[in-house]
């Protein structure tokens, strides 16, 4: 009997640290909300790293926060009442707008810029 007591006792404590975890979550999404005017979202399986919240704010700014699991990125986009998508499809991604510094990082070496400092 101790081994189902102490099983139960574990997944409280489990519960309860994703539950932290999803609040922790949800305020930063609220927070990327209220600064650009509201957001919507997509979730992206990373693998063992996790899941990742994809934020697309009405103004086009964007930004993304790192879930340790799926169910947990879940329930932080449920509870910040963010709008989620299927997949991060062509209109989503129109939303985005992006400036000078994505531009240097993204394309810059693909249009002769420097490359990529090593890490």
């Amino acid at each position: 009997m101790g081994d189902t007591a102490d099983s139960a006792a574990a997944a409280g404590a489990a519960d309860k640290k994703q539950d932290r975890t999803a609040a922790k979550l949800a305020k930063q999404i609220g927070a990327f909300a209220k600064q650009h005017g509201g957001a919507e979202g997509q979730l992206a399986h990373i693998g063992q790293a996790g899941t990742r919240i994809v934020l697309v704010g009405t103004d086009g700014g964007w930004g993304d926060l790192v879930a340790p699991t799926f169910a947990v990125a879940q329930l932080a986009a449920e509870k910040a009442g963010l709008t989620l998508h299927e997949e991060f499809d062509g209109e989503f991604a129109a939303r985005v707008r992006t400036g000078p510094y994505e531009w240097s990082r993204m394309a810059g070496i693909q249009l002769g810029g420097s490359e990529n400092p090593a890490a």
